[in-house]
């Protein structure tokens, strides 16, 4: 298994807004994808914004020789404190699901804290992706691949998916993500804004039943 990662922190009041209940020391966050689709791209631009927005932050990537389209892992976390842990994340709090056939091969809400957020790329609609699942997540979909085909013209989903995260969570502002999206896109970076726009626009986000 090889993993990079990064963490740091720069004063500064912008890009943080953590509301929907999302007040919290450190939060983790998976994502589930497949080599190509750029999940560990999704991981790095949030945390470069949350650092760039005054928060401590770590993503890396966890995958082994895998060839191009084989499930892989990502993982971030956000954090109003130094991060002094290493490890892949087990139990986290939010969990992103890039490609909608891993939910048939992959059980991505292992772990998965009770009263978390499951996120997916999905055509199909919330009834359908909630009656696979107890009543223990909230749960928000969107039709990113639909997006990323018409926006970008390829279906990759990883900047579509960040828009999908900061509607169901608001860890941090879409405006926070101008400076990460333009240093790893370059003249693509609007396409890119767009995606992540439409994306955060379209989520459909469904909470959790208390009994």
């Amino acid at each position: 298994m090889t993993s990079v990662s990064f963490c740091g922190k720069i004063n500064s009041p912008l890009g943080w807004a953590p509301s929907r209940g999302y007040i919290f020391e450190m939060l983790e966050i998976r994502f589930h994808g497949r080599g190509g689709q750029g999940a560990v791209t999704s991981v790095e631009l949030v945390a470069l914004a949350a650092i760039n927005g005054g928060r401590y932050a770590q993503a890396f990537p966890s995958f082994g020789p895998e060839r191009r389209g084989a499930p892989v892992l990502a993982f971030l976390r956000l954090s109003e404190e130094p991060i002094k842990i290493r490890a892949d994340i087990r139990q986290p709090d939010v969990v992103v699901v890039l490609d909608p056939s891993l939910l048939r091969i992959v059980k991505v809400t292992a772990g998965l804290k009770e009263g978390g957020t499951l996120i997916v790329n999905t055509k199909k609609s919330l009834a359908e992706i909630k009656q696979n699942l107890d009543n223990k997540y909230r749960v928000a979909i969107v039709d990113a691949s639909s997006i990323a085909l018409k926006v970008l013209g390829v279906p990759i989903t990883n900047t579509t998916m960040v828009g999908a995260l900061l509607k169901a969570t608001g860890i941090i502002t879409l405006e926070s993500l101008a400076e990460p999206l333009k240093h790893r896109f370059g003249l693509l970076a609007e396409r890119n804004a767009q995606a992540m726009r439409q994306a955060f626009e379209q989520t459909q986000i469904a909470e959790r039943q208390h009994a």
